[in-house]
C-alpha cells in the first residue's frame, strides 16, 4: 500500500473569514486600520438551520481586504482590476494564537470582527456567515514545521488550550450580541489527519491523544451556541483518500464524536481541501479504474493507488464512510477552493486520449500541475479556484458550500538558510520531498521568496489571480451566472448492464462547456454532448439519474428533473451466469476476495458483469482479472478482453483486495451476461 501522503499549509493569525452562496459579495468593507464600529442591532437568537451558507451573505474581513486593496493598487493596470475583484469574496478569520483574540495592531481581534459582520449585516437584508478558524491545538502541526503552534504538547500545553484559548473564543461567540449571526467554526486543521497517518513519528504519537481530548473539549464548548456551526477538517483527497486511510479516518471521527456531550449531534459537518491545492473536480479522469496499457489509471505514479482524484470524489465516499461510522445523513461537506482552481496555460481543455501508458495518460489530462501530489507550500502554478457558493451541485449532494478559508495572497511558510534556522524544508523552492515508495520530486514552492506563514505574499497573490479558474481576466472573468438547467431528460435504451441517457442543451452566457451525470446523487461522468452511456450496471434494477449544465467558468447549474431507469434481465441469446463469492483472507482492517462466474445459459458468454451492493463499509482497493468499480456501497465487475468468453459449463474468476470497518459480511451477487 502506497505510504501517505503529508502535506502542510498555513495561513496566520490574522486574516480571513468564510463565506458562501447564495452567498452574496458586498463591497466597501471597512479598512483594517478603522476603529470598531459600535452598531446597535437587535438580535434574537438564530435558529440553527441544515446548513447555514443557503440564503446567507459571506462576512468580507476588512483586514484581508485591506491587503487585497493595497496589492491591486500597487500593480494597476488590467492586474489590478482583476486583484480587486478578489476582494468581494467572503474569507474566513483565523484565530491561530491567544493573541489573535484580541488582535493586535495591524489585525483586528474576534470581537473586532464579529461587530464589522454586525455592522455589515445591518447593511443587507440577509443574514451573514462568519468562519472563524479554531488552530491552536498544543503540538499543532505535529508533521510539520512550518506552522507549528505556540503550546507545547503536554498535559499543561492542553490546560492552556482550554482555559486561555477555546474558554475565551467560546464566551465571546455566545455573546447574545452576535446571536443573529451565522457562525461557521472550522475546527483545527490538520489534527485528526494526522491521528490517522502519522502515528509513527513521535511528535504526532505524542500529541494525538492532546488533540482529541482538545477537540472534544472544544466542541462541547461551542456546540451548545445556538448559532455556531461545527465543521471537522478532514485533510484532502491525496492525504486520507485511501481506503487503508479514509476507513481508520471515519473511525477516529466517530471515536472523537461519541466522547463529546451531544455525540455525533456536536458535528454539524467536515470541510476538505483546507488551504490546499487538490482540483474540486478532475474533469478528464473521471474514473480511476479505466484501462491504460493494461494498468488503472490509480496505479499511476502520481495517484500511487488512491481511488480519490480529487475533491469531490473524495468528499462524496468520505461522506459514506463517516455516515458508515455513525454520522447523521444530514452531515455537510464543505471545499475550500480558495487555492484548487489550476487555471494558465497549462490546464487542459478537452480529453487526450492518445498517450498509451498510465503516467502520460495521467500527465496529460490532469488539471492539478504539481509534480507531486504531496506538494503543499506556496505552490507554483496554483490559481483561485471557485468562487464561495452554497449547494454547488444542488440540494441533492452532501456537498454544502464550496468557500475560501485560506485567505488567497497569504504565504504557506518559510524555509531554512544559514541566518535563520526556523521554516520548514518543505518551503525550499530548491529542495525536495520522497513519496515514500522511494520516488523523489521538488518541492514546487514558488522559486525566489521566502515569507513566514501568515505573511502578505504578493508575488503568490498575482500569480493566484493570472491562473484562476473560473478566470478573473479572460472573456468568463469573474462570471459567476449559472448554466441553464438541463431539461427533457429521457432513458433512450437500455441492457443488463448499461443505460442509455439523452437531454435538451443548456443555455449559458458564456455558453455550456458540458454535463456532469449522476446516478442516485453521485456524478458517475461528464460529457461535452447531450447524452451519455452508465455501463457496468446489475441488471433488473432500478436506477435515478439526472444533469447538470457547466460552463467554461466553472459555474454549475442545479440538478435537472430526476429519471428512473431499468436495466434488462440477464442472459439474452441463451447466455446466462451465476457469481460465486469466498473471501480467501481477512486479517481484521482488510481481505482478499475472489470471486468464480460460471456460464449457466445455454451458450457461450461473449461478456459478463457482476455486481453487487456492501451492506458495511467495504471498500476495494485493487483488483485483478476484471475491471471493478465501486460508487458509495454499489460495485461492478466486468469482464476483460481475455476472459469475456466462457463456455457452456465453464467458469473464471477474478478477485480483489478491500479494507473495512464494523462487520465484513459476504454480499448478494448479481450476474448478467451477454
Amino acid at each position: 500500500m502506497p505510504h501517505p501522503l503529508f502535506r502542510r499549509l498555513r495561513t496566520a493569525a490574522a486574516a480571513i473569514a468564510l463565506g458562501a452562496a447564495a452567498l452574496t459579495p458586498v463591497v466597501g468593507a471597512p479598512s483594517a486600520q478603522a476603529a470598531t464600529t459600535t452598531t446597535t442591532v437587535t438580535t434574537s437568537a438564530a435558529a440553527h438551520v441544515a446548513n447555514p451558507f443557503v440564503g446567507a451573505t459571506g462576512y468580507l474581513n476588512p483586514d484581508y481586504v485591506a491587503e487585497v486593496d493595497a496589492q491591486a493598487a500597487a500593480d494597476g493596470g488590467a492586474l489590478g482590476a482583476a486583484e480587486t475583484q478578489v476582494a468581494a469574496n467572503p474569507t474566513a478569520v483565523w484565530m491561530d494564537h491567544i493573541g489573535a483574540i484580541a488582535g493586535d495592531s495591524t489585525h483586528l481581534g474576534l470581537r473586532a470582527q464579529l461587530d464589522h459582520a454586525l455592522t455589515q449585516a445591518a447593511a443587507g437584508s440577509s443574514p451573514v456567515v462568519f468562519e472563524v478558524v479554531v488552530y491552536d491545538l498544543p503540538g499543532r502541526d505535529c508533521a510539520a514545521l512550518a506552522s507549528n503552534g505556540e503550546l507545547p504538547a503536554t498535559s499543561a500545553g492542553l490546560a492552556t488550550y482550554e482555559s486561555q484559548y477555546v474558554d475565551p473564543v467560546a464566551a465571546i461567540l455566545s455573546d447574545p450580541r452576535y446571536a443573529a449571526l451565522r457562525i461557521a467554526a472550522v475546527i483545527e486543521p490538520d489534527s485528526l489527519p494526522n491521528a490517522v497517518t502519522n502515528q509513527s513519528k513521535p511528535a504526532c504519537a505524542t500529541a494525538t491523544p492532546l488533540y482529541e481530548s482538545g477537540i472534544e473539549y472544544a466542541l462541547n464548548k461551542l456546540h451548545p451556541i445556538t448559532n455556531v456551526y461545527d465543521y471537522l477538517d478532514i485533510g484532502h483527497a491525496g492525504w486520507l483518500g485511501w481506503p487503508s486511510n479514509m476507513n481508520p479516518a471515519g473511525q477516529e471521527y466517530a471515536k472523537v464524536a461519541r466522547a463529546t456531550t451531544a455525540g455525533f449531534a456536536s458535528i454539524d459537518g467536515f470541510i476538505s481541501d483546507t488551504a490546499n491545492t487538490t482540483p474540486t473536480t478532475e474533469p478528464f479522469l473521471g474514473n480511476p479504474d479505466l484501462q491504460v496499457g493494461g494498468n488503472p489509471l490509480k496505479s499511476a505514479d502520481f495517484y500511487q493507488y488512491n481511488p480519490e482524484f480529487d475533491e469531490y470524489g473524495y468528499d462524496t465516499a468520505m461522506y459514506s464512510t463517516m455516515v458508515a461510522n455513525g454520522f447523521p445523513s444530514t452531515v455537510g461537506f464543505l471545499i475550500d477552493t480558495s487555492r484548487n482552481g489550476w487555471g494558465g496555460p497549462s490546464r487542459p481543455t478537452a480529453l487526450n486520449a492518445a498517450p498509451t501508458t498510465v503516467n502520460g495518460y495521467v500527465t496529460a489530462n490532469k488539471v492539478d500541475q504539481r509534480p507531486f501530489r504531496g506538494d503543499w507550500c506556496n505552490v507554483d502554478g496554483a490559481g483561485i479556484g471557485a468562487r464561495p457558493q452554497a449547494l454547488p451541485y444542488g440540494s441533492g449532494s452532501p456537498i454544502i458550500a464550496f468557500v475560501w478559508v485560506k485567505p488567497p495572497g497569504e504565504s504557506d511558510g518559510d524555509y531554512p538558510t544559514a541566518t535563520h534556522s526556523h521554516g520548514d524544508p518543505h518551503c525550499d523552492p530548491d529542495g525536495t520531498q520522497s513519496d515514500g515508495n522511494g520516488g523523489t520530486y521538488p518541492t514546487d514552492a514558488i522559486p525566489g521568496y521566502d515569507i513566514p506563514a501568515g505573511q502578505w505574499f504578493g508575488a503568490q497573490f498575482q500569480q493566484l489571480v493570472r491562473y484562476a479558474y473560473p478566470s478573473f481576466t479572460t472573456g468568463t472573468g469573474g462570471d459567476t451566472t449559472p448554466p441553464s438547467v438541463p431539461t427533457g431528460l429521457s432513458v433512450t435504451g437500455s441492457t443488463a448492464s448499461g443505460v442509455s441517457l439523452a437531454w435538451s442543451a443548456a443555455t449559458d452566457n458564456v455558453g455550456v462547456a458540458g454535463y456532469h451525470v449522476y446516478r442516485g446523487g453521485t456524478e458517475v461522468g461528464s460529457t461535452s454532448g447531450t447524452s451519455y452511456t452508465d455501463t457496468g450496471l446489475s441488471a433488473a434494477t432500478d436506477y435515478q439519474y439526472s444533469v447538470s449544465a457547466y460552463d467554461a467558468a466553472g459555474n454549475a447549474s442545479a440538478l435537472s428533473a430526476a429519471v428512473t431507469a431499468t436495466t434488462a434481465s440477464g442472459g439474452g441469446s441463451g447466455g446466462g451466469c451465476t457469481a460465486t463469492y469466498t473471501v480467501a483472507s481477512d486479517w481484521g482492517s482488510g481481505f482478499n476476495a475472489n470471486v468464480t462466474v460460471a456460464d449457466t445459459g445455454t451458450a457461450a458468454t461473449k461478456s459478463w458483469t457482476v455486481s453487487w451492493t456492501w451492506g458495511g463499509a467495504q471498500r476495494i482497493s485493487n483488483s485483478w482479472n476484471a475491471t471493478v468499480t465501486q460508487s458509495g456501497s454499489a460495485v461492478s465487475a466486468a469482464s476483460l478482453g481475455y476472459n469475456g468468453a466462457i463456455a457452456v459449463g465453464g467458469s473464471t474468476s477474478f478477485g480483489f483486495q478491500g479494507s473495512y470497518t464494523g462487520s465484513n459480511t459476504a454480499p448478494v451477487l448479481s450476474c448478467a451476461a451477454s
